[in-house]
């Protein structure tokens, strides 16, 4: 067996084992680039870690820990509540608010397991509140995320774009961005409509516009059938979810008690400068991305070190250890071959665009069971010497298989769907559980095909 094949068996065993098991997945990719460095490739230490993702190690340490911050000093809960109480009686606007929170907490940084676990048990307390069916809150939360995901300043879009200008391809982080969040825009305009939103449209609240506090459910769903939810919190996505801040119940109030004001203070005040920020040095001025963060990051801990004092904690180290590893292997695959090797392989199928959709697909089946944060860091630089060939445009590609391997996460079986099944009205778990089944496992073949007509097709990019 040549040393290219053995890379790839690895790489497979890594994302099976993590799936199966409640093994980390980024622990894994560690010691297989160890071991087949060592024994393989005749490579030293220094040549392994080598490979480490330095860039990608700050910016995720960087942004996750602002995120933290702004979590730990109620900035998050007090921005969630200000937009909801915006929207007064009108019941049909709550999951969208719901959807552009997420975004705007995905697109500014945060960890897209972290915003669900946070937004689900509100959102979710609204829908078993006001009678909105889970599946259609649930959904817009998970496509918010993935809506904010690829910014060029998010967890997502910093991978990709990290991994394509490693590869010197072209790319567009602007319209990945805009492309990734028009696509999940308008899937949510489908799913407000197939999941009850035109009945929303005709009903008012109950109850006076300014009630709006809901009880986060208990995320007593998490054991849901052990080998379902269960087993994915603790298998190849469960890394993520680990890292993810827990999610709180909304301060102040119950479902039947009015919610008191949720005034912004001194920290908020700091922490929304800060994340405006950064958002324009990055944006702007062009300043990394993670050393911002983190300097944004330490100037409010010197300003508010007790609301900062817990934040390194919370930091989500699982999902760095998570990137790192599989980084570093591709990287150990890159230097004995592999991707050349592939990337032959993949054009001799002798139809670009059949190869291209093929791509597409296998980035949504496997994300849709194991960590879309591991896909994207992999399966970029495996298409690699495909793009560089020319044949199909190397930015539409990236963007199709981005689309492919994100809004999958609504299956139950990755990290943001087990949230949304564990945080569903009592006795609604089961229910569902086997509607995002079906709805994740049909964007598995929706996506790729919806994708390659309008991004790889046309031959744009």
């Amino acid at each position: 067996m040549s040393i290219q094949l053995v890379t790839v068996v690895a790489l497979a065993l890594v994302f099976l084992i993590a799936t199966v098991l409640p093994v980390h997945m980024g622990a894994l990719a560690f010691v297989a680039a160890f071991v087949i460095g060592t024994a393989f490739a005749g490579e030293s230490t220094d040549d392994i870690v080598s490979g480490f993702p330095g860039d990608l190690f700050v910016i995720l340490v960087g942004v996750t820990l602002l995120f933290a911050i702004a979590k730990g000093n109620g900035t998050v809960d007090r921005l969630v509540h200000l937009v909801v109480r915006a929207v007064g009686g009108r019941i049909a606007l709550i999951p969208w608010v719901m959807f552009v929170v997420t975004a705007t907490l995905t697109a500014v940084g945060a960890v897209v397991p972290a915003a669900v676990a946070i937004i689900a048990p509100i959102g979710m307390g609204f829908a078993r509140r006001y009678t909105i069916n889970p599946m259609l809150m649930g959904l817009l939360i998970i496509n918010g995320a993935s809506a904010g995901g690829f910014s060029p300043i998010s967890i997502f879009g910093s991978i990709v774009n990290g991994v394509v200008a490693r590869d010197n391809l072209p790319s567009n982080p602007g319209l990945l961005f805009a492309s990734s969040f028009v696509f999940n825009l308008l899937l949510s305009v489908i799913v407000f409509f197939l999941f009850g939103g035109r009945e929303l449209i005709r009903r008012t609240s109950a109850a006076s516009p300014g009630v709006v506090a809901v009880t986060a459910q208990p995320a007593t769903a998490l054991a849901l059938s052990g080998s379902s939810a269960g087993a994915t919190m603790t298998g190849g996505t469960g890394p993520e979810t680990t890292g993810a801040p827990e999610p709180t119940p909304p301060a102040g109030g119950t479902d039947d008690e009015p919610e008191e004001s949720l005034p912004l203070n001194r920290d908020h005040v700091f922490t929304l400068i800060g994340l405006a920020a950064l958002a324009v040095g990055a944006l702007v001025f062009k300043l990394d991305v993670g050393f911002t963060a983190l300097t944004v990051a330490t100037v409010l801990s010197l300003v508010s070190p007790g609301s900062a004092k817990a934040a390194v904690g919370q930091v989500a180290w699982p999902t760095v250890l998570l990137i790192c590893g599989i980084v570093t292997f591709v990287s150990l695959m890159e230097r004995v071959g592999t991707i050349d090797w592939l990337g032959n392989l993949v054009t001799q199928i002798g139809s670009p665009l059949l190869a291209a959709i093929l791509i597409c697909a296998i980035g949504a089946v496997v994300s849709a069971f194991a960590s879309t944060t591991g896909i994207l860091g992999a399966l970029i630089p495996l298409a690699v010497p495909f793009l560089l060939a020319g044949e199909v445009g190397a930015v539409s590609m990236i963007i199709a298989l981005a689309i492919s391997s994100s809004v999958v996460d609504s299956s139950p079986f990755s990290t943001s769907g087990a949230l949304v099944v564990a945080n569903a009205p009592s006795g609604q778990n089961d229910k569902v559980f086997r509607g995002l089944m079906i709805w994740g496992f049909s964007m598995c073949a929706i996506a790729p095909i919806t994708t390659w007509l309008l991004f790889i097709l046309p031959g744009w990019g």
